[in-house]
């Protein structure tokens, strides 16, 4: 593990101090690279910061929806912490209800965090990923390409976080790698701030659906992270990887 010094690469992530976002965040800075987070929750920024926040880790408070505050955050990285390289998009939040119900400013709440969110960040930190030949990993979703009921703002800002991956590697490239991965059920339940913690009971079913055998872990995102950020697979680019332990792939029928 390398020490937080101006060799080591500098990464953005975004909605890192809980879920996935913070054990990526976390394999990052383990790995050997400097973390530069953008979180909106101030009260999990705090809580990470009254526990341990390791010398790497570097925590600014935040909306990926309010262009000033993802302009300023990108500017404040480059100029405190360094020229970031490579860009995570992985703030999300969703509003699961049926249609009838799901108000305008709940639609577009969500797409403006999930997919305006990807784009102002993408759009803010090309300039220094270009200089860098770097990397952005988006984080899309199974539920881009299937769904349950009830999903409908969820489920069209990860169908738009797809199609703007692929725009991106187009536009970006041969710069800038632009690649996005599908989570399928990742279980973080525990991963919260105290206040919204909780210890999800998975049963013997849960596990024996997925075709690999079990429920999906975070480590199995940051694993594939690692991956793609990964120089050694430059050739990669534009490419949705499904993380999903094969669940896109079953047939069902009741």
């Amino acid at each position: 593990m390398l020490k937080d010094n101006e060799n080591s690469p500098v990464v953005l992530i975004t909605g890192g101090a809980q879920g996935i976002g913070r054990v990526v965040t976390e394999r990052l800075h383990h790995e050997g690279y400097r973390v530069s987070v953008l979180e909106y929750d101030r009260e999990a920024i705090e809580e990470w910061k009254n526990s341990f926040l390791p010398d790497g880790i570097h925590l600014y408070q935040g909306s990926v929806a309010i262009e000033k505050e993802v302009k300023a955050w990108i500017e404040k990285t480059a100029t405190e912490v360094g020229s970031p390289s490579y860009l995570i998009n992985n703030a999300a939040i969703s509003a699961n209800k049926p249609i009838h119900e799901l108000e305008l400013d709940e639609w577009k709440a969500v797409i403006d965090t999930n997919l305006t969110g990807t784009f102002l960040c993408a759009k803010y930190a090309a300039p220094y990923l270009q200089e860098q030949s770097g990397s952005i990993i988006n984080m899309c979703s199974t539920r881009a390409f299937m769904s349950e009921a009830d999903t409908e703002a969820y489920s069209a800002s990860k169908g738009g976080i797809y199609s703007l991956t692929h725009a991106l590697a187009i536009s970006l490239g041969p710069k800038v790698r632009v690649n996005t991965i599908s989570p399928g059920w990742i279980e973080v339940s525990s991963i919260r701030k105290s206040a919204a913690a909780q210890e999800l009971h998975l049963t013997e079913a849960d596990h024996e659906q997925h075709p690999a055998g079990r429920v999906g872990r975070a480590e199995d995102i940051a694993n594939m992270i690692i991956f793609l950020l990964d120089d050694r697979n430059s050739f990669i680019t534009g490419q949705n990887f499904m993380v999903d332990g094969g669940m896109t792939r079953k047939m069902i029928y009741v």
